[in-house]
């Protein structure tokens, strides 16, 4: 069977981030309920980033090491997002300027809530298995922030403060998919899904989100279990606990993909307690390092989970990972793929870790500041220059880094620069 799948795959998590215990503290949030979100950090979006910089921040590592000839591939470009800048033009466009890749090139964008970065990759491995274009390549971004604001006179917009602040993250999950799938070689035809319409959140507003925590767990519980067993319907002798060697699934965050796998293995497997949290710390937990240190990042999640496992687990021999995706109103899907002890050391050469560890710590101080300064990027702006030196230390960190901007905003029209 013809291989597909990453050939290569970077995670960019911004340059500022805040310590979460810190901001419950300052929510008076209750500390029971906060501990099930099992976070520590969460990347904070400032005014001159927006998802086309992170998208190509993502991507730059990837490019740089390709070989001209390998650049020309590049035949079609997918940015995943629910946090658009414009309902018409594709940030995609923006990407494959400031990348410098071919004009030859399918650019799209595509919208699905958290499910958008797998539905592009899905996309993505069936162009390359149609052969219609032997040997080219696509690059799929998924790419979201969530921007917090305030009203006038400093008071919270309504449903933005909850628990959900404290668990909402901003980055990209930038992924090479081609025929040589150093990375994650896709198990072909292995798939399962499941959806159907629900009001668990949405953006009514292309600035806010809105919608019923509970029922959102609850879809999330209920995709999970269903696109898995579809995928079991379709996939000869799968066992949930003994055909994958780790699992990475979309984490809005830890406390329910801890629920989620408790409740794959009571109904599953009739596990017992212990027996369920050992698995959970062997197979998933490596894949919830990351997602503590970024937050949700919409559909750029379950990537960022999938990094962080090949990246904290144990390949020193080929291991099968089984993939959960979720987004919602609502799509989910179930798939897998292998990991080779290879893929692992070409995944180490990104130092995702090192990258997430280098941001800028935000005070809540500096964070409130931002929160009344990210209005003058909010959907829709038409002018606007952007200050560089709100925050004179964040900045001399990015500055030299070989980082794109945004620099500003001319009849709507976003214009970026390099630092």
């Amino acid at each position: 069977m013809q291989q597909v799948g990453i050939e290569a795959l970077n995670i960019y998590g911004g340059a500022a981030q805040l310590d979460v215990q810190m901001l419950a503290q300052a929510r008076h949030l209750d500390t029971s309920r906060f501990d099930n979100l099992m976070m520590k950090e969460k990347a904070v979006s400032l005014p001159y980033e927006d998802p086309v910089s992170y998208a190509v921040n993502a991507a730059k590592p990837i490019i740089d090491r390709l070989s001209d000839a390998d650049k020309r591939r590049i035949e079609m470009v997918i940015t995943c997002s629910e946090s658009g800048i414009d309902f018409g033009k594709s940030m995609s466009t923006y990407i494959q300027d400031y990348l410098g890749l071919s004009r030859n090139c399918r650019m799209f964008e595509l919208k699905q809530a958290c499910y958008s970065g797998t539905a592009g990759l899905q996309m993505a491995i069936n162009f390359i298995l149609s052969q219609t274009s032997p040997g080219a390549k696509a690059l799929v971004i998924a790419t979201d922030i969530s921007r917090f604001t305030l009203a006038e006179g400093g008071e919270a917009l309504s449903e933005d403060w909850s628990f959900a602040e404290p668990s909402s993250g901003a980055g990209a999950a930038a992924l090479l998919v081609s025929d040589v799938p150093y990375i994650l070689q896709i198990d072909v035809g292995c798939n399962g899904y499941y959806g159907y319409e629900v009001m668990d959140t949405c953006r009514p507003k292309p600035d806010s989100e809105a919608g019923d925590a509970d029922l959102s767990l609850l879809s999330y519980l209920d995709c999970c279990e269903n696109a898995y067993l579809h995928y079991q319907s379709r996939v000869e002798g799968v066992d949930y606990q003994k055909s994958f060697d780790y699992l990475s699934f979309h984490t809005p965050f830890g406390g329910m993909v801890k629920g989620a796998h408790r409740n794959m293995m009571r109904k599953l497997k009739r596990a017992k307690p212990q027996e369920i949290e050992a698995d959970f710390q062997r197979r998933v937990m490596p894949g919830l390092v990351y997602c503590q240190q970024v937050g949700n990042i919409m559909g750029a999640t379950v990537f960022l989970s999938l990094a962080s496992t090949i990246d904290n687990g144990d390949f020193s021999q080929p291991r099968r990972i089984g993939i959960f995706s979720y987004g919602s109103g609502c799509s989910s899907e179930f798939y897998s793929g292998v990991v080779s002890p290879e893929g692992k050391e070409i995944q180490a050469q990104q130092r995702i870790s090192s990258q997430l560890t280098a941001r800028y710590s935000l005070s809540i101080e500096e964070y409130e500041q931002l929160l009344q300064y990210s209005r003058a990027v909010a959907f829709g702006t038409r002018n606007v220059t952007l200050d560089y030196n709100i925050f004179p230390g964040l900045w001399q960190q990015i500055e030299g880094k070989g980082r794109l901007v945004l620099k500003q905003i001319k009849e709507f029209h976003r214009e970026y620069e390099w630092v």
